[in-house]
């Protein structure tokens, strides 16, 4: 039997539809439905390797997670990361497809490949699922794209869902978005909406009562529920509108100055070392570098471009500095390939521009070449094999971690810091990563997720520590819990708000969806 769908979209783009769909697809899945998540297109530089070796939204992965089930292509069909000058490389089905214009996209792609993917894998889930719950993609009611989009009400109608509305109250003008929103929308569309739900709500909920009476008026919609606002949720990023709201630890002392490059990627990368209670900010501008006690050059989608931004706005003499002054610096896939002697990219593939060279910073003795249109997607487990100051303590350990690269980075002089034993493939065979410098204060590695479990922040935690002639403080930078156990704490902690304040019974029933009563007999998994 065709399972049922349920269409979660959202008034705008970050407004909460991510974390309601991974709330709803593990209520759902505790309730004892075999659940998954779906998102046609996401368009997020934070991504993720499934255990087949294929990336999709690393928000899709999360929703997989609180469904209790493996992440998977069909669950997010497209993939866009942007490049700059309006282009994005296309990942279409966990594989890199094409560079592709905005224009381009929607008249040569969306409607012709595009809608076909999408179709083919919506319908794989609902054969194989009870229940598909489904994230929209910013707004549906942008009518300049409304007849070529293929992620929101065209997704409804495919898969036959009702679509329940989620409005953001925090950042104004909720009830004026909500009105226009389904205003906007064609007749048969907007019959589809079932109901709303306001989101990230402080303050008195009688307060709202008026409004939520008139605006019930105005549209003919039921208000669902009011969700307050959750502090702390310690959930993966999906896009860089989040790095705006970082709010770093600050219990150990210690400052961690990210790079905040224009093309930024994979970010959640840092999250574990505010977690681990350092103070993690982003830097713009080379002035506001100062004195930091470790830099980190993150991920990006587009290398080239980033390390000219980084030259032009003179972050290259500033780093340069705090490395003669024995401060650590660390580069993870992008940030590694910056840190290395030359870039080579002579077909354009990285920067746009056939046989371009650049110099890197030239910290480390490597050089990166974007050969070919080919990706290095996989899980992996990699072992540390060289210590130094910044890894001292973890040497002969494994983590757990994965890579989501173009381009390979030839090593020079320095050592190797990781021995990389891959998941996934057909005959994967091992492989070393990386490099570290000869005195150890300056290392790259194409690993995301490197601070994931703990064990390499910790050996940064005893390095600064050490230097600043501290004993260790107690308590922080243990040895965490997986990745996914964070996740799970939160993910409760929402699922308890969300069944307090939205009637999802209600929802069920507009899905035509037969379940076990959900209210008040939500449990976490603690």
């Amino acid at each position: 039997m065709r399972g049922k769908a349920v269409m979660i979209q959202g008034t705008a783009s970050y407004v909460g539809k991510t974390t309601i769909v991974a709330a709803l697809c593990r209520i759902l899945s505790k309730a004892g439905l075999k659940v998954a998540p779906f998102k046609a297109q996401n368009m997020s530089l934070n991504s993720y390797v499934t255990p087949d070796g294929k990336e999709i939204s690393r928000a899709q992965a999360l929703q997989a997670f609180a469904a209790g089930v493996e992440p998977r292509v069909e669950m997010n069909p497209i993939l866009l990361k942007p490049k700059g000058r309006m282009v994005s490389q296309v990942v279409l089905m966990g594989e890199p497809y094409r560079d592709i214009s905005a224009g381009d996209y929607y008249s040569e792609f969306a409607l012709n490949s595009g809608i076909h993917v999408v179709e083919k894998s919506l319908n794989s889930l609902l054969s194989e699922f009870e229940v598909v719950i489904i994230e929209g993609a910013g707004s549906p009611a942008e009518i300049n794209l409304y007849q070529h989009e293929i992620t929101n009400m065209r997704v409804a109608r495919l898969a036959d869902a009702p679509v329940f509305l989620v409005a953001d109250i925090e950042r104004g003008g909720v009830f004026a978005s909500i009105v226009g929103t389904i205003s906007l929308l064609e007749p048969n569309d907007r019959e589809r909406v079932k109901g709303v739900i306001i989101n990230k709500f402080r303050g008195d909920p009688s307060v709202l009562e008026p409004g939520l009476k008139k605006l019930e008026e105005l549209t003919g919609k039921p208000v669902l529920g009011v969700v307050p606002y959750v502090e702390n949720l310690d959930l993966p990023w999906e896009d860089s509108v989040s790095l705006d709201d970082l709010k770093g630890g600050e219990s150990s002392g210690f400052n961690v100055a990210v790079i905040r490059l224009p093309f930024i990627s994979n970010f959640t990368d840092i999250l574990p070392l505010i977690a681990a209670g350092m103070h993690v900010y982003q830097v713009r501008s080379s002035n506001r570098l100062r004195n930091p006690d470790i830099v980190i050059i993150p991920g990006t989608k587009n290398t080239i471009h980033d390390l000219k931004w980084l030259k032009r706005e003179r972050f290259d003499k500033e780093i340069l500095r705090l490395r003669r002054n024995g401060v650590p610096i660390i580069g993870i896939c992008g940030g590694y390939q910056i840190l290395g002697k030359k870039l080579v990219d002579p077909h354009g593939i990285e920067g746009g521009i056939a046989g371009e060279e650049l110099e890197g910073l030239g910290l480390l003795d490597v050089e990166t070449r974007f050969s070919s249109y080919t990706k290095r997607t996989s899980r992996v487990t990699a072992e540390v094999l060289v210590g130094g100051p910044l890894l001292g303590q973890s040497v002969g350990k494994r983590i757990r971690a994965y890579e989501i690269h173009m381009g390979e980075t030839r090593p020079g002089s320095d050592k190797c810091p990781f021995r990389i034993f891959p998941d996934n493939g057909p005959g994967a065979k091992a492989h070393y990563d990386g490099a570290i410098s000869s005195d150890g204060l300056v290392f790259g590695s194409y690993l995301h997720g490197l601070f994931d479990d703990g064990t390499i922040t910790r050996a940064l935690l005893d390095y600064l520590n050490q230097k600043k002639g501290r004993r260790k403080v107690e308590g922080i930078g243990e040895e965490r819990a997986s990745i996914e156990k964070t996740w799970e704490g939160s993910l409760d902690l929402f699922c308890t708000t969300l069944c307090s304040s939205v009637d999802i019974e209600r929802i069920l029933e507009f899905a035509q969806i037969r379940t076990r009563r959900i209210r008040g007999s939500w449990k976490s998994s603690g």
